[in-house]
């Protein structure tokens, strides 16, 4: 895959649109939980990060199959929809990454959030696209 959406949808990655990810993981009862994430992506994968031990880590540590809506913010009814595979969890260059993150989404160099967690960075693999608006 080139690039992972079509160029319709290409300006929902950019840094400039800092539109938010909606990222739907499965519970261990089987049951889906939906977050709203920071992202970026490296030309072929979406990258989150999260924290170790919340929520989404341990759904996607245990079922790596995830779902993502980005909608555009100035129009909620045009997004792109992508399921995917996590096909690599690691805390090597996380805490760059959500600083990076953090200057994307808000402005600032640093990420606000406790200095003690162990920061994760997700590799999703789009497997399946599609987009509305």
């Amino acid at each position: 895959m080139d690039k992972i959406v079509p160029d319709a949808y290409q300006d929902l990655l950019t840094d400039e649109k800092r539109a938010f990810a909606y990222l739907a993981t499965t519970m261990k009862d089987g049951t889906p939980q939906v977050t709203p994430v920071w992202f970026n992506h490296d030309g072929i994968h979406i990258l989150v990060n999260s924290a170790v031990g919340r929520v989404k880590d341990r759904n996607m540590r245990s079922h790596p199959d995830v779902a993502l809506v980005i909608a555009d913010p100035q129009n909620p009814y045009r997004y792109i929809q992508i399921r995917g595979t996590v096909v690599n969890v690691t805390s090597e260059k996380a805490r760059e990454h959500i600083d990076a993150l953090s200057k994307k989404y808000t402005g600032q160099e640093r990420y606000a959030g406790p200095a003690t967690d162990i920061r994760v960075i997700y590799k999703i693999l789009p497997k399946h696209l599609n987009g509305m608006g």
